[in-house]
């Protein structure tokens, strides 16, 4: 009879810790960073603060946050991604078009959240029939942007000569880079702008390329959606600055880091974009109604420091960075 007892209140001990353990459990979300950036670190705040919002927080112990960088190296990143789906994560977090690629090539099962990254189609993603992913969601953009802020460069830069020539790096293994340097060749020969395009392999040719680039005569330098790009800002910067070349740029993060102007995403909103919707996956453990959305925050921004440097005015419809 004893044994009985003991044997029934084992089990009602098992049964409450069991009870215990499964009330206690957080989800997990794996966080990708391809490389370490200012501007990019923006999106990584705004997704959390959406969390926090809709009642997942670390500080809470409501969510964990597994935070991984890859610091620019592909074989790295690749294993932060292999680790968290070997750690069954409840869902990812992307920041970047090289995360996004990376972890959509290696899971189809686990919910892919992006941010600061492009269509399905822009990364090569898509298959025969022209399907995205189904696992992919979180926030995108195309590259229409790029025009209106590509455009504004001839309406606040006088050529040293008869054309107007900007220069510009870009990326050639990063299929958005290539298709962005596509669509502003285009654009220039409609503008009548000589566009001087040069090609790298990563930000650490970005020094040595942005001076080749400088040493054409260009007379501006336009920074485009490129990862190389925002993580070598600082050293393309401190190049045009020395030969007095003013910078434009489609991203709004940058212009808060020294280029003149931009009409581009706010960073932050991209990221809080995305996390709204993978609080929505966190409360309901269902994907039904999701889907990649476009980024719905673009503002059109200069940098007053920059701007007078050149002696460069701004439009009244541009809001200056703080």
């Amino acid at each position: 009879m004893k044994l009985i007892k003991l044997t029934g209140l084992f089990l009602v001990v098992l049964f409450l810790t069991a009870c215990q353990e499964k009330k206690s459990a957080v989800p997990v979300i794996g966080f990708i960073d391809a490389f370490e950036d200012a501007t990019i670190a923006q999106a990584r705040t705004g997704f959390t603060d959406a969390l926090k919002k809709n009642g997942f927080s670390e500080e809470q112990h409501t969510v964990k946050i597994d935070y991984r960088n890859a610091q620019g190296d592909i074989p790295t990143l690749t294993q932060i991604v292999n680790y968290f789906i070997s750690a069954k994560v409840d869902l990812l977090a992307t920041c970047t078009t090289l995360s996004t690629i990376t972890a959509a090539q290696k899971t189809t099962t686990i919910p892919i959240f992006k941010m600061v990254a492009p269509t399905a189609k822009l990364m090569k993603l898509e298959d025969a029939k022209g399907n995205a992913p189904a696992n992919v969601f979180g926030t995108e953009e195309d590259l229409n942007y790029i025009d209106t802020s590509f455009s504004i460069i001839p309406k606040l830069v006088k050529p040293k000569g008869t054309k107007l020539v900007i220069g510009m790096i870009y990326n050639q293994s990063e299929p958005q880079s290539v298709d962005a340097m596509s669509r502003i060749k285009a654009l220039a020969g409609q503008l009548n702008i000589e566009l001087v395009a040069t090609p790298l392999n990563s930000s650490a040719e970005a020094q040595l390329v942005t001076k080749s680039l400088l040493n054409k005569n260009i007379d501006a330098f336009f920074a485009n959606p490129d990862n190389s790009v925002f993580a070598s800002f600082e050293t393309i910067l401190k190049s045009c600055n020395e030969k007095d070349v003013p910078i434009f740029t489609s991203e709004a993060g940058l212009v808060q880091r020294g280029a003149v102007a931009a009409y581009g995403a706010d960073i932050y909103q991209w990221g809080y974009q995305a996390g709204e919707q993978a609080a929505q996956y966190l409360k309901t453990h269902k994907t039904e109604g999701l889907k990649p959305e476009m980024v719905k925050i673009r503002k059109r921004v200069y940098n007053a420091a920059s701007a007078k440097k050149y002696n460069i005015t701004v439009p009244s419809n541009f809001e200056a960075v703080k």
